[in-house]
């Protein structure tokens, strides 16, 4: 028995310590509508989102990543110098290169150690945690600190006028018609989006299966591209950018957003009932489950297809908005604090996003 017993015993990934980093300034919908043709009731009623938090302008998705791994370093109580790898996910990179890793690392005080990026947008968290698994459990890594963090803002094709009412700015004039206009064509996109960074810090520690990630479900389909995605700046165009992608707003995403939804709410359940029939587990023996959080409607119909209490979920959607690579341990870390995520706990991680990319992850507190 005892040798049966050691045999069993096998590396995993544990849940240490979770952070987050949220800019001061929270803007609600009221205020969008100085700048773009919307109100309050249109937003909350397609979206549930009712305010988001914007970076100032200078503070960079690097220094939010750092804020919150600083944070979940701290609550994990180790010191920083046990970190061995960091991995980041984010879409809004400080620069087209290098990678936030490397940039929050050095952030951090952390010596030089292995930094990857991982780019899978909305879904970018879910694959992260899926390679902090195979860096622990490979035995490449002991102490991995995981990051989301995206400053959606550098991404708004707004001018000064526009950013000086959005700030509140004394005595800013209103905005030409003309202007108004073209910040109201991407109305459907702006309104949706917020700034945060999220943080996980995990261990390796040997146990015999009841504590850690315990797998993931996840995919990839370059065939549903074109229902999200970014129609210009990129290796597709000589040159990269020009003025003329800038000026026909060619940097901002472009949606389908029946489609997305359609997708949503059939695939992140799909994928959740798979991970947990492969580890031999119903729903309901989940405590949590965190989705990823791009519309309220989305997650309500993702639960009820799960048949879910609304004990078992946590939306914070409202506050913050889509967040991205940051949602997932956002949204963590609040449940958590609710002692929504105990020790024992089992909780699923899910997520769609562009690429189309997919899926869920399952970890035991």
């Amino acid at each position: 028995m005892g040798e049966r017993a050691v045999s069993e015993r096998k590396v995993r990934a544990v849940f240490a310590g979770s952070g987050v980093a949220l800019p001061p300034r929270a803007v609600d919908n009221h205020v969008l509508a100085r700048i773009i043709e919307t109100d309050d009731d249109w937003i909350r009623e397609r979206s549930g989102i009712e305010e988001r938090r914007f970076v100032e302008r200078g503070v960079a998705s690097s220094d939010l990543g750092a804020e919150a791994g600083r944070a979940a370093i701290e609550d994990a109580g180790i010191d920083a110098g046990e970190v061995d790898y960091v991995v980041c996910a984010t879409m809004t990179p400080d620069h087209y290169f290098p990678g936030c890793g490397t940039l929050i690392q050095e952030k951090l005080g952390l010596r030089p150690l292995p930094a990857l990026d991982v780019r899978q947008q909305c879904a970018g968290y879910a694959y992260g945690l899926q390679t902090v698994q195979a860096l622990i459990e490979s035995g490449i890594a002991k102490t991995v600190l995981l990051v989301g963090c995206d400053v959606h803002t550098s991404l708004f094709p707004f001018s000064d006028a526009t950013w000086a009412l959005l700030d509140s700015v004394p005595d800013a004039p209103p905005l030409s018609a003309e202007e108004f206009t073209w910040n109201s064509q991407f109305r459907h996109l702006l309104v949706l989006f917020g700034d945060a960074a999220g943080a996980m810090v995990f261990k390796a520690e040997e146990n015999e299966g009841e504590r850690g990630i315990l797998g993931a479900a996840l995919y990839g389909d370059g065939g549903q591209k074109d229902i999200l995605h970014v129609p210009g700046v990129g290796s597709a165009h000589r040159p990269f950018v020009t003025a003329e992608m800038i000026a026909a707003g060619a940097a901002v995403p472009v949606m389908d957003g029946r489609q997305v939804f359609k997708l949503a709410v059939t695939r992140m359940p799909q994928a959740t009932k798979e991970l947990m029939e492969t580890h031999g587990v119903g729903l309901d023996d989940l405590d949590l489950l965190v989705m990823h959080q791009a519309n309220l409607r989305i997650n309500q119909a993702a639960q009820k297809a799960l048949g879910l209490p609304d004990d078992k979920v946590h939306n914070n959607i409202q506050r913050y908005g889509n967040t991205t690579s940051a949602t997932l341990p956002l949204a963590f870390h609040e449940a958590r604090q609710e002692g929504k995520a105990p020790d024992g706990a089992l909780v699923a991680f899910t997520a769609l996003g562009a690429g189309l990319h997919w899926g869920s992850v399952l970890m035991r507190m």
